[in-house]
């Protein structure tokens, strides 16, 4: 399967059903087949192929849907950019993914694309060497006629739907689909490669996981530029014939006028994105019933909101892995031994827990990197060759740290290189954040800081809701008789939340926090 013959068997099956919603942006079935076959068309007409690398640097909503499906159709390789990157980062994603056309929004969010686009002088071979083509979603005066998306149509004019059809027809599952770049928030962003089989066969394998079928409504707060939005939400969507509901509202009240409109069944992404929403003054109204599944706890009814998220499966979801690779199809409540827990790994992937020192299998119980492989992983980064990615056996080291119990389920730990080494003792920075979440009801940032005496020393930044006091000395106490004495951070930071450094993309400034945290505030 490819998602060009996906695309055409979903639209013959669901017709005008809507696929994908948007705030007041509607994409119909039908419509995504017909639109995305007509801007395919333009593409082929400006020489666009197989392997051609398109850029799509578009928000959310149905432009997005029909870049990435229309390139898809005739076997070029969509590269999906962040609506957060900021001139110098949209250089440095076109250079390094080789884009060769671009799919532009004209602004989004205070960002302006086109005039980040004009600084970097794309004219200049030297700039960005395989750009050919930028047409821009833009209709006004600001935008050249010929580099708009409705000249690029007009282009399709001259291309038969026959030579469509046959360029769509020479498109195999093992042909490139995507080049989905990391998020860069412990290194410069990857570009990660996606094929059409492997990728279909995993979100087949995740939506028979998770039981999502064609009746289903998912909100989604997850950017398509980012693996989770791309493929947990939108491909996974479009292989169930559901309804994927997102919503780019600045305003809390105008997104939950979308969830009262749509009403979704299952909601997935990011909790802290939709933490606000609880504190928006119509939200007690607001009849949200309809959602019964999913990670979006704050706006879940009460009746299907866990008491204690710990206590729920998580889910591990990278880049390299197409999203979710460690889950869990059980969503009820845990035991208290499986607090924490990542579920198993799912089909498609065999997992270890290895000792990065000397490669061997840890036990049960141990800490170790986690090493995954399997038909649903990645191809590669690109340009870098396999042996600098994959070892000899096709095992991929993620770096995250792990321990997994006698029932095989996964425990998240930290990253390799978050590990914070104080007076010869190995300290994970995620087990001294979850006994400040349960000690105080709070979220930290825990972090090493160089110690001359001790090598590092356990720092921790600690955000205090407005309203609440914190006691720094008191809370060390309440640590020390849950934490050994060299966990328990010996310098603890109180910030509010909006003095949190982040970085543009909404994750964490590290360097930022651990400047905070020198300075001692």
């Amino acid at each position: 399967m490819t998602v060009g013959a996906l695309l055409r068997d979903q639209a013959a099956r669901y017709g005008h059903k809507r696929f994908v919603v948007c705030d007041d942006d509607r994409l119909s079935y039908a419509d995504a087949d017909r639109w995305s076959s007509l801007l395919a068309r333009g593409l082929l007409a400006i020489g666009v192929g197989k392997g051609t690398h398109v850029g799509v640097l578009q928000p959310n909503g149905s432009d997005f849907v029909l870049g990435w499906l229309a390139a898809a159709r005739i076997g070029a390789v969509t590269v999906p950019l962040s609506t957060f990157s900021t001139a110098a980062e949209l250089r440095t994603l076109l250079r390094g993914a080789d884009i060769e056309v671009l799919l532009s929004a004209r602004s989004y969010r205070g960002h302006d694309y086109v005039a980040a686009l004009e600084d970097l002088d794309l004219t200049t071979a030297a700039s960005t060497p395989a750009l050919r083509h930028v047409f821009v979603h833009d209709s006004s005066d600001a935008v050249h006629p010929d580099r708009t998306v409705a000249a690029l149509l007009a282009h399709g004019d001259a291309v038969p739907p026959e030579v469509l059809r046959a360029a769509e027809d020479d498109v195999g599952p093992g042909d490139r689909l995507v080049i989905v770049h990391t998020s860069g928030s412990t290194s410069a962003p990857k570009g990660v490669i996606h094929t059409h089989g492997a990728l279909l066969e995993h979100l087949a394998n995740l939506n028979d996981l998770r039981r999502f079928s064609d009746d289903e409504v998912l909100f989604s707060n997850s950017p398509f530029f980012w693996i989770g939005g791309f493929a947990y939400a939108l491909l996974g969507t479009l292989l169930a014939g559901g309804r994927l509901v997102c919503s780019n509202a600045p305003d809390a009240a105008r997104v939950l006028d979308v969830l009262e409109r749509e009403r979704p069944t299952m909601v997935n992404g990011y909790a802290q994105s939709v933490a606000h929403l609880p504190r928006d003054p119509t939200f007690a109204r607001r009849d949200l019933s309809s959602i019964r599944r999913g990670n979006l706890y704050p706006i879940m009814p009460a009746d299907v909101r866990p008491a204690d998220p710990q206590l729920r499966h998580q889910m591990l979801g990278l880049t390299e892995t197409g999203s979710v690779c460690l889950a869990s199809p059980d969503e009820s409540d845990q035991p208290e031994r499986r607090r924490g827990s990542f579920g198993r790994p799912v089909p498609g992937f065999e997992a270890r827990v290895v000792d990065p020192d000397d490669g061997t299998d840890c036990p049960p119980g141990r800490l170790g990197e986690l090493w995954l492989r399997g038909p649903a992983l990645m191809e590669g980064y690109y340009g870098r060759e396999r042996h600098e990615v994959f070892d000899a056996d096709g095992w991929f080291r993620t770096g995250d740290l792990f321990v997994v119990d006698e029932e095989g389920f996964y425990y998240f730990r930290g990253r390799r290189g978050d590990v914070i080494k104080t007076s010869g003792a190995n300290v994970s920075p995620a087990e001294v954040e979850e006994a400040i979440r349960d000690v105080a009801g709070l979220t930290a940032h825990v972090v090493g800081l160089e110690d001359a005496a001790r090598g590092q020393i356990v720092a921790a930044a600690v955000r205090v809701p407005p309203g609440r006091e914190i006691d720094a000395d008191a809370l060390r106490g309440r640590l020390a008789d849950r934490l050994s004495a060299y966990k328990v951070p010996r310098r603890i930071v109180l910030l509010a939340e909006n003095d949190v450094p982040t970085m543009s993309s909404g994750k964490l400034d590290v360097p930022a926090l651990k400047e905070r945290l020198r300075a001692g505030g």
